[in-house]
């Protein structure tokens, strides 16, 4: 029997329990941050708010408690979006054995320090396992068993194929990877490039335009990554183009479906008072810091940046980029 400490109960929290507890010889603990999620999600065995419809089974134990949550687990699995996730982990932090694996499920930059979540967990619990998994995976569609494939990045290969045989089953299919920073990255960085095609929705740009911003964003992306350390080829698998195309296109995406209402005219704060956290508006904040410091071009990625925290209209930022200099694709493709 292998234990599960899933910490953070929200969308994807829910839906990696509900997807490990399809197997008798797993036990899974979903614990929630605030005592009335937990009320919520026990009262009615279910997350209504974010997979309504879909049933927690049983044998998941919900849990405010910290001790409850992790006492004997074998894994911690990480659900808790970057901006909350140090402050979160730290209640953990007495909990903590450097031979647990830990799964960070998490995608954004902490905006301070620009640490990606595995780094923070590292600092945090002191743990030389932590594996990230990322990837084409919204947990609407995971929660309901429809077939998935991720990657498990480690730097430690076993560790990685350990993830792969205990989180995968025949309807979610794991890759592994040993470029942490790149899967990282990617995961990240796709959801500035998900307001980005939103916005296109919005204005009504249509497919060519679409196409043409997640071919340009996925460019700037994988720049941004290798400057940072990462293998450009992992911005071409699932952590990259994979995840890019799930959130520039699905109805799921919260990124996409945040900038497809700012380009509607509604203001940024109240699309982002709901239940839901849109890892891509705190995560602009953070490539526009560093790309400006490190002077790495991410124009598009920029333009999101003036938009949610400028105040610059859509249509604006979007005419100045079709507004820059035409050069040859070439320069780029390297």
């Amino acid at each position: 029997m292998t234990t599960f400490a899933v910490l953070g109960s929200g969308g994807w929290g829910t839906a990696v329990a509900i997807a490990l507890a399809q197997k008798p010889e797993h036990r899974v603990r979903l614990w929630s941050a605030r005592a009335a999620t937990y009320q919520l999600l026990q009262d009615q065995r279910e997350n209504p708010r974010q997979l309504p419809g879909i049933p927690i089974p049983t044998s998941i134990t919900l849990t405010p408690d910290t001790t409850t949550a992790t006492a004997d687990a074998d894994c911690w699995i990480i659900a808790v979006p970057t901006a909350y996730l140090r402050e979160t982990m730290e209640r953990f932090c007495s909990h903590a054995r450097p031979d647990i694996p830990i799964i960070s499920l998490t995608k954004g930059i902490e905006f301070d320090t620009f640490r990606r979540p595995s780094e923070m967990l590292t600092e945090l619990f002191g743990s030389t396992d932590v594996v990230v998994v990322s990837g084409p995976s919204h947990a609407e569609e995971v929660a309901r068993g429809l077939p998935t494939s991720v990657v498990a990045a480690a730097t430690n290969p076993s560790v990685a194929g350990w993830v792969q045989d205990h989180l995968g089953s025949e309807r979610l299919r794991i890759y592994t990877n040993t470029d942490v920073v790149g899967v990282e990255l990617a995961g990240a960085l796709k959801n500035v490039i998900g307001i980005a095609a939103g916005i296109c929705d919005g204005l009504r740009f249509g497919d060519n335009a679409k196409a043409a911003l997640l071919t340009r964003g996925l460019v700037e992306m994988r720049r941004f990554g290798v400057a940072h350390g990462a293998d450009p080829a992992t911005f071409g698998g699932l952590a990259g183009v994979g995840d890019l195309i799930t959130t520039c296109f699905s109805a799921h995406g919260r990124n996409r479906r945040l900038g497809e209402r700012i380009a509607r005219g509604e203001p940024l704060e109240t699309i982002t008072a709901g239940p839901q956290v849109a890892e891509g508006v705190y995560t602009a904040r953070s490539i526009h810091r560093r790309a400006t410091r490190t002077g790495v071009d991410v124009p598009i990625m920029s333009a999101v940046y003036q938009v949610l925290y400028k105040g610059k209209p859509p249509l604006e930022a979007v005419t100045e980029l079709l507004a820059r200099r035409q050069r040859g694709e070439e320069t780029f493709l390297g």
